[in-house]
């Protein structure tokens, strides 16, 4: 094999982003031509596939913590990450080092040829590698975007989670449910376990797993689960399990997407067998930083990467089952392609002061611009030019009994988990690197 092209991460990490003429091209030939060179058999570990508008990266967590719990080595990837490129990989529950993903992507670069590949690509690519080499038990992979297109899709999945179907990314996948469910339930394959979680699953989804033969799982229908108390139950037609322990991660929605994952390894229970012990230590141990992510004080923060307007509605359903005796203030951001006005009606009622903050790059979004669309609807806007000013201003706000919710973008929530403002009482740094 040649000379590495790159010695440090960071290098890849940039040339990657110039490599292909678009940042995403959908589409899995170029990716699967690749895969097929470095690896000419298929994985010969379990892969469950999961895939949604939102609640994936959960569902993700929950399979990952569950399947550890029970001993087995599991390789988990998924994207974006919040910190650092290695969260995408992780393998038995810690992330990869650099010099593990630089060598999947020097192999990479040598078996592509004159083929170009996007930085999601190339990330596919040396998540499935690094599993290989690592021989893992099972592999756990989060579809990046959609997902009968997606480059995650190059592998055929033993059992595939939608965990939602909203609307995002119409550009990409078309302007409403049933296009949007089509191109999610690309990754059900014939004969195989296919879970939905959507209790109104698109007409397109349900046709597209019944034309293939699918083997439709749909909650309410094949599985169901129920809150009892401080606890919650699950069950299908062949079992159930009872005194479940509430999921570690925060949100009234957690408990669904719980029930997915645990619908999903029951489908796989002769291959990857799971005793209800595993079960509960999953869902306790289960950790996912920057949803519904709450950090206690006598300010409360909560951060959330609720960046389209259904997963706004359900982070106000968790913020009003989570009441505050004060007020509760907003620093949001968010993309230019996001759908500002539908997030924004979903939290009006939720919120009481809002601080939009000003995203940079080709597809950002102007504070002064989302604080113009919060006041046509009424509402305070006191706009910022990044995430450190507008948590700066809100910190002088807030009282005893208040919180602060960052949300939007990933690229808000970020450089608040780097910054930590919650545990400054002295001002906050003017910048922070992510």
């Amino acid at each position: 094999m040649p000379e590495p092209r790159f010695d440090t991460l960071a290098e890849w990490l940039s040339w990657q982003e110039t490599l292909h003429p678009r940042a995403i091209e959908l589409g899995l030939d170029r990716v699967r031509a690749v895969f097929r060179l470095l690896q000419p058999r298929a994985p010969s570990y379990p892969v469950i596939t999961v895939g949604g508008t939102n609640g994936k990266g959960s569902c993700v967590a929950f399979l990952d913590a569950i399947l550890r719990a029970a001993g087995y080595r599991v390789g988990a990837y998924t994207s974006p990450h919040l910190l650092r490129y290695n969260e995408r990989i992780r393998l038995d529950g810690a992330d990869a080092g650099d010099e593990a993903i630089c060598g999947a992507f020097a192999r990479i670069d040598a078996a592509r040829g004159e083929r170009s590949l996007t930085y999601f690509e190339f990330g596919t690519l040396a998540a499935l590698e690094l599993f290989r080499e690592a021989d893992v038990d099972v592999a756990v992979l989060e579809v990046g975007l959609g997902g009968r297109l997606d480059a995650v899709n190059i592998v055929d999945a033993d059992a595939a989670l939608v965990a939602s179907v909203g609307i995002d990314h119409v550009e990409w996948l078309g302007p409403d449910r049933d296009s949007i469910g089509y191109e999610k339930a690309g990754i059900f394959r014939p004969d195989r376990p296919a879970i939905c979680a959507d209790p109104d699953p698109p007409a397109r989804l349900l046709d597209h797993a019944r034309a293939i033969g699918a083997n439709l799982q749909l909650v309410g229908r094949d599985y169901a689960f129920a809150r009892t108390g401080s606890h919650w139950r699950w069950w299908n037609g062949e079992c159930r399990l009872d005194a479940l322990p509430l999921p570690a991660l925060s949100g009234e929605q957690q408990p669904g997407n719980a029930a997915a994952a645990l619908a999903a390894l029951l489908c796989l229970r002769d291959r990857l067998p799971v005793a209800p012990d595993a079960v509960r230590a999953g869902l306790t141990a289960a950790r996912l930083p920057g949803r519904f992510q709450i950090i206690p004080g006598p300010v409360e923060w909560i951060l959330d990467v609720a960046h389209n307007p259904h997963a706004a509605g359900v982070l106000a359903d968790n913020l009003r089952d989570r009441p505050c005796s004060g007020q509760t203030f907003a620093v949001v951001g968010l993309l230019a392609d996001k759908d500002a006005d539908g997030i924004i009606r979903a939290l009006a009622g939720s919120v009481h002061g809002w601080h939009p903050v000003t995203l940079g790059g080709p597809r950002g979004r102007g504070g002064e611009e989302l604080a113009a669309r919060l006041r046509a609807e009424g509402l305070r806007a006191t706009p910022a030019n990044d995430i450190i000013e507008a948590c700066q201003t809100v910190k002088t706000i807030a009282a005893a009994g208040d919180r602060i919710v960052v949300f939007g973008s990933f690229h808000i929530v970020a450089p608040a988990l780097a910054a930590r403002p919650w545990t400054h009482n002295a001002p906050l740094p003017l910048s922070t690197e992510v």
